[in-house]
């Protein structure tokens, strides 16, 4: 039984006088593991800053964030501003967390098997090239905007994901599946595209001290180092060479993720018999009429199991998990505070949304995402490369295409590598902002059609998983709900048959549950006890 709102504590580890922070402590976890939250508070930090920038208190607030922070240490002095400090380092940590979740996904998720990636994949070039085509129709005869094109490539993950999540399990998994992994696709295509065309001239020297820091890191991994301290502090190396190289430092973030093992150094297998004997001798030494503190023996091996234990979760989920809230909850807040300030106070705004930077932009999400995602699709299926994920339709590909348009954070951090000059990252800030509304107001639209036809047919579409850690890029809510669905039936039977066949699929599976005839089971079923009850 899982730890619920209601019930934290199902198994009452926890002494009655901690029940209720324990109770406060799983709103939290929950709160901070949900990707709708996480889109919420990003889009409200987004808000904050354009009516900030609308503001008399504008000029103040761009002044504290260009304020200078300077840290040194003899003659070794550096500084950097508020601004730069969430755009180069807290961005490299945003950064960092997206390589964890695209070696995920390449190791053992979606990307492991080639032709189940293969639609995804297709649909992400198909996303990438359609936006540059139509920004580049809007500014190829302009040598100052025509390298933009960068800008309507990528799409905004926790956006995206967090509007999918508002409909709940009236939605297939495999479309939230298609969009995630299109979406860790896109970021990989996106970093390339910084890495490659957005950086300065690059310092060979410094490439070089970056190359050997990273061989250094691949070493670590190569020697079987579990402990993440020694990979962090070397990441920190591994930044400043890349900052200071003119490739941008965020680069640094994905390359660490790389080195950071995947594997336990645990031997699982030993491990279940080691810490079975650990538990019995634990309570064999276990006196429950004296204080813990003079249970030597019992504390002794306690100790040595939680240990062990904490080792064999691998340590790039570890740290993955760890950076999940801050990163969604703290950074990428504060980058949309810090760089959704577009200003319309004494500008020309009819010159703003007609210059071509913003017809690109605009046009390219809204337009152009859906447009190569649904084409290459099309293709893809056509071709019988790959086939639509099972129990998807052509209207939820269009409704995940449309969200695909829904670009915010990593759009806003291209356009800022992409122009000089403030008055065209202001154009393309309000055609990212713009399109990335639209794109998530049409796209929900159409999904919440598809998924209110479900509804009348009484169709819920079950994602159910034998595995308890639920990766927030997998749409927590709906594991949630699809929990609260198969119980709520109550018919323990099918509960049976969930968890047979989550077996024999190797963990995962989903299931389509036409809840009225369910529910018409389990009543007849319930009548039937009664009945046989009956003198």
């Amino acid at each position: 039984m899982e730890p619920t709102e209601k019930n934290p504590d199902p198994h009452h580890i926890f002494i009655d006088e901690v029940q209720g922070h324990q109770r406060r402590w799983l709103k939290v976890i929950q709160f901070t593991s949900s990707s709708t939250k996480a889109a919420a508070i990003m889009l409200a930090a987004a808000v904050v800053a354009l009516i900030i920038a609308n503001s008399p208190a504008f000029e103040s607030f761009e002044e504290f964030w260009h304020t200078h922070v300077i840290i040194g240490v003899g003659s070794l002095i550096g500084e950097m501003s508020f601004a730069h400090i969430i755009n180069d380092i807290f961005m490299a940590v945003f950064f960092l967390l997206v390589g964890l979740e695209i070696k995920y996904e390449m190791t053992v998720g979606e990307l492991t098997n080639i032709r189940q990636a293969a639609l995804p994949i297709i649909a992400a070039c198909g996303g990438v090239l359609a936006p540059i085509v139509i920004y580049c129709i809007f500014n190829v005869s302009n040598p100052e905007t025509s390298h933009g094109w960068g800008v309507p490539t990528a799409t905004d993950i926790a956006f995206a994901l967090g509007i999918m999540a508002l409909l709940g399990n009236r939605v297939p998994n495999g479309v939230r599946v298609f969009l995630s992994t299109l979406a860790v696709a896109d970021d990989i295509i996106a970093i390339l595209v910084i890495a490659i065309f957005y950086g300065q001239s690059p310092s060979l020297a410094w490439l070089g001290v970056a190359a050997v820091i990273l061989v250094v890191l691949i070493l670590l991994n190569r020697a079987h180092v579990y402990a993440l301290a020694p990979y962090l502090l070397v990441g920190c190396l591994l930044w400043f060479a890349v900052f200071m190289s003119g490739v941008h430092s965020t680069i640094a973030g994905v390359l660490l993720a790389f080195t950071i093992p995947t594997g336990s150094r645990v031997d699982l297998s030993r491990f279940m018999q080691w810490s079975g004997d650990r538990v019995r001798e634990a309570n064999d030494a276990y006196i429950a009429t004296e204080p813990v503190t003079l249970q030597k023996d019992y504390m002794t091996t306690v100790s040595r199991l939680s240990q062990v234990a904490r080792q064999v979760v691998p340590p790039a989920t570890r740290l993955e998990h760890m950076l999940y809230p801050w990163v969604y909850f703290a950074v990428l807040p504060l980058f949309a505070l810090t760089n959704a300030d577009v200003s319309f106070l004494g500008g020309d705004v009819l010159a703003m949304v007609t210059s071509p930077v913003f017809f690109g932009v605009f046009f390219g999400l809204l337009l152009g995402k859906p447009i190569g995602i649904m084409l290459f699709s099309f293709l893809t299926v056509k071709f019988k490369i790959a086939s639509l994920p099972e129990n998807v339709n052509w209207f939820h590909m269009l409704g995940a295409g449309i969200l695909g348009g829904v670009g915010f954070t990593m759009a806003i951090f291209v356009a800022n590598l992409a122009f000089p000059e403030a008055v065209l990252i202001a154009d393309a800030k309000i055609g990212i902002l713009s399109a990335s509304l639209l794109a998530g107001v049409i796209g929900f639209l159409f999904l919440f059609m598809q998924a209110k036809a479900a509804e009348r047919q009484g169709i819920a579409y079950v994602s159910a998983s034998l595995d308890e850690m639920v990766r927030p890029t997998a749409g927590e809510e709906a594991a949630d709900i699809a929990d609260d669905v198969v119980l709520g039936l109550g018919d323990d039977d099918l509960v049976d048959d969930v968890r047979d066949v989550l077996i024999s699929e190797g963990g995962v599976a989903e299931f389509v549950i036409h809840e009225k005839q369910a529910r018409d089971s389990a009543e007849a079923a319930e009548a039937d006890d009664v009945t046989g009850m009956r003198p």
